[in-house]
């Protein structure tokens, strides 16, 4: 499910299925972008943070291009502890293993791979981050 900004609208909310992950789509071409997600943040509860958040960062081909300096995103998610991943959609071998680690991502966070919380991969992410 798609949304363009947070909160979602409440008239549905008994219809609406289980959140298990909240992708955060950020256009570095776009300035708007980011106050977008910067604004909808306020609106996630503080739990989701451990492991259901993740900030997509697209446009990073075109470095010219660029309205968002890259530490600002970064920065995102070092305050929020999610990852970010940088993609660059009009690729097509990148955005299908993009799309295959936001499947990872989901089947992590949703609780569907044996043995892996979605805290503990927040925590192997961050760990790896730090190398």
């Amino acid at each position: 499910h798609l949304a363009t900004s947070l909160p979602l609208p409440s008239e549905r909310d008994h219809l609406r299925p289980r959140i298990d992950l909240i992708v955060f789509m950020i256009d570095i071409k776009s300035k708007y972008s980011l106050k977008n997600v910067e604004t909808s943040l306020a609106h996630v509860d503080a739990s989701f943070f451990l492991g259901k958040v993740c900030f997509l960062v697209t446009g990073v081909g075109r470095v010219n291009a660029c309205s968002i300096d890259t530490s600002a995103v970064c920065k995102l998610g070092e305050t929020y502890c999610s990852p970010v991943l940088f993609c660059e959609l009009e690729l097509e071998g990148v955005r299908a293993a993009t799309a295959q680690r936001l499947v990872r991502i989901l089947q992590i966070s949703a609780g569907h791979i044996q043995g892996v919380s979605a805290l503990s991969f927040v925590s192997l992410m961050r760990k790896s981050d730090d190398d």
